[in-house]
């Protein structure tokens, strides 16, 4: 039996098997492609030899923290997006584009030397073949109780592994339409993964290939615009290699996928058409090379080309970072990311929040048995640890607690801070479980200082809280933002910084009468006297 099955061999699903291969421990990923990479995809050009990206391109170092610091530790080289010179503005399809000047259109924006694809090849080199099956299906899950069935179609048979964990890092509205589940997974879950739009999987993307730069040596970006009705590719930019000697250019198509499809024999030529149209006569008889992400069956849904594209949302639903199953299973991609979804950015957030998500399940699985406190720590050390794996465990039982109340609150007709209340009393909740936690925990109280009143374990007991109710908060703002229930509540559908400070104002509060709470209990403890080390055994499990 596997320990971990990672179905999805993109950026999300590579990062997790390589933080899991570092550590030791045994997974199988599975990719349903002839290859690995997902989303991730370049094309080499015959004309200049260059790898041309297809699918992502850039990442941003002053927002994109988890991406930029990967490309450095895998030893890959980056470059500055070339934005220097003028941007074109095509607004009418029988006129010569208009100069815009030189202003930066890709915001401090760097690519990888060799195409994002050196990622997968890089990622996949420090795997081995042994740990890659390609050519496998997703199709049903079936919880086991102490693990997770999977069934995969490879060519035209079924196949079935077992795994005591499943990380399914797929498109969630990809998963939702092609994958059955048994049990089934409960409706709210089901919904928010119907309601995560796959970015970009409805778009396509044309990269051209030159024998020069022409459009450099006329003091152009490369950056253009196509605004008008008939404009075939809207968005356009440089997309030569780090020197420049290779030449490039590169744009999104502006035709729907409907319309794609029906002109896809002539597109070659439109497309060649207008890009003459922007820059000239030298842009005629490129090296095309065309991606249609909305006819990859792998990456875009159903729905995802039904449903125009929107604006980008750059979290998801929390209940998509929920482990279900007792842990057993996850769900991963990057569109399930608290920051970043749908970058590359996303992808390698949500890796690092199912590894740790992973380590906490091993924990709980090695934790069947009361086992006595080891001589060489102390019973305060092993107590603190346990109370700071059990503060760790709750994240998702004080969301789960929050939707709760939110969903009663509204099934009661209330209408005011309805974010306020259901979070304050969710934290509450909490608070008083963790002073209660404290009182079943021994602890060897006889050198323990107390200062003016308070016990010395106290900053090892609040530490464990120091990023709850960030994490919480950032749940809280991200699943308000996509809940249909509160569309009709605009104050609680986008959360106002004068309304968060109001619910921070109280959380501060509750969390004082917590600090409160804790330190009497420890007080109390010194007072009545307490067990003493290496005697009392402490169980690992509550």
């Amino acid at each position: 039996m596997l320990d971990t099955a990672i179905i999805g061999g993109g950026l999300c699903g590579l990062a997790l098997a390589r933080h899991l291969a570092k550590q030791g421990h045994g997974f199988t990923l599975f990719e349903a492609r002839a290859r690995l990479g997902g989303r991730i995809l370049s094309a080499v050009s015959a004309t200049g030899g260059d790898a041309l990206d297809l699918g992502p391109t850039w990442f941003w170092p002053d927002t994109q923290p988890h991406i930029t610091a990967f490309v450095a530790e895998l030893g890959l080289a980056d470059f500055a997006q070339h934005d220097e010179g003028v941007v074109l503005h095509l607004t009418e399809a029988d006129k010569t584009p208009q100069a815009l000047g030189g202003q930066s259109v890709h915001g401090g924006a760097r690519r990888v030397a060799g195409g994002m694809s050196r990622l997968v090849a890089t990622l996949a080199e420090g795997l081995g073949e042994d740990k890659i099956r390609l050519g496998h299906t997703l199709v049903g899950v079936e919880d086991k109780a102490d693990h997770v069935l999977l069934t995969f179609r490879v060519d035209d048979a079924f196949l079935t592994v077992e795994a005591r964990h499943a990380v399914i890092a797929l498109p969630p509205r990809l998963v939702a339409e092609t994958v059955r589940f048994t049990p089934e997974i409960d409706t709210a879950t089901r919904d928010a993964m119907g309601a995560a739009p796959t970015w970009m999987a409805a778009q396509a993307k044309v990269m051209v290939a030159y024998a020069s730069p022409f459009w450099r040596a006329a003091g152009q970006s490369g950056n253009a615009f196509v605004t008008h009705e008939q404009a075939v590719v809207g968005e356009i930019f440089d997309a030569c290699d780090a020197t420049g000697a290779k030449a490039a250019i590169g744009g999104f198509l502006s035709f729907p996928p409907d319309l794609r499809e029906a002109f896809i024999a002539g597109l070659p030529m439109l497309m060649d058409s207008q890009m003459v149209q922007v820059f000239g006569s030298a842009a005629e008889g490129g090296e095309q090379h065309y991606q249609d992400w909305a006819q990859e069956p792998f990456t875009c849904s159903a729905r995802d080309r039904a449903e125009p594209a929107g604006e980008h949302v750059a979290f998801s639903n929390p209940l998509l970072r929920r482990p279900l199953w007792d842990g057993r299973l996850h769900f991963g991609g990057s569109e399930t990311a608290t920051q970043g979804a749908g970058y590359l950015e996303g992808a390698l957030e949500a890796a690092r929040r199912i590894d740790r998500a992973l380590a906490r399940a091993r924990v709980a699985e090695d934790a069947d048995v009361d086992v006595p406190v080891p001589d060489g720590l102390s019973v305060n050390a092993a107590s603190l640890a346990r109370f700071a794996a059990w503060v760790s465990a709750q994240n998702d039982a004080v969301f789960e607690a929050y939707r709760t109340r939110l969903n009663r609150a509204l099934a009661t007709q209330q209408r005011e801070q309805l974010t306020q209340i259901a979070m304050l009393g969710a934290i509450e909740d909490l608070y008083d479980r963790a002073v209660d936690m404290l009182d079943t925990l021994p602890f060897d109280m006889r050198d323990v200082p107390v200062e003016k009143g308070r016990s010395g374990l106290m900053p090892d007991v609040q530490l464990p809280f120091r990023d709850f109710i960030q994490t919480l908060l950032d749940d809280v703002v991200a699943f308000n933002r996509t809940s249909c229930a509160l569309s009709n509540f605009p104050g609680e559908h986008h959360l106002s910084k004068d309304y968060v400070q109001t619910i921070l104002r109280d959380v501060a509060a509750a969390w004082r009468d917590f600090c409160l709470a804790a330190n009497r209990r420890l007080l109390a403890k010194a007072e009545a006297g307490a067990p003493r080390a290496g005697v009392t055994p402490l169980p690992l499990r509550q």
